[in-house]
């Protein structure tokens, strides 16, 4: 399994605000398990705002992290999340990338966008 690449050490005003969703309106209890709290489902506990939506607000420090959803005691990847990747119990763990800063989350969101052409409906003049 891959670890964060960041020390433990990072000092509070490098954390980063993340947020995680999940929508379930059958779920009784969702966590988070991940290579940012030690595989630990009970450290992140999302909370119901009702109808089935869940949520957690976090700081994590910039780096790359893998994690699972534990809903209801299964384990399963984030449907929300862009990247996975195998684990060695032959399911796949969700990728999350945490930015330096908001304009680097920006800019990398940015680059996951698709292009428009913006030539597409100029006709040429001969």
């Amino acid at each position: 399994m891959k670890h964060n690449h960041n020390h433990d050490n990072t000092p509070a005003a490098q954390l980063m605000p993340v947020r995680f969703e999940f929508t379930s309106p059958t779920a009784k209890s969702v966590c988070i398990a991940g290579t940012f709290n030690q595989w630990k489902p009970e450290a992140k506990t999302l909370h119901s705002s009702g109808a089935g939506n869940w949520w957690k607000e976090t700081n994590l420090a910039p780096g790359t992290y893998e994690y699972c959803l534990v809903v209801d005691g299964n384990w399963i990847c984030d449907p929300r999340a862009r990247e996975s990747v195998p684990n060695p119990f032959g399911g796949r763990n969700s990728i999350l990338t945490v930015a330096d800063s908001p304009e680097a989350k920006h800019l990398a969101d940015a680059e996951n966008l698709p292009l428009k052409n913006i030539n597409k409906n100029k006709t040429k003049n001969i």
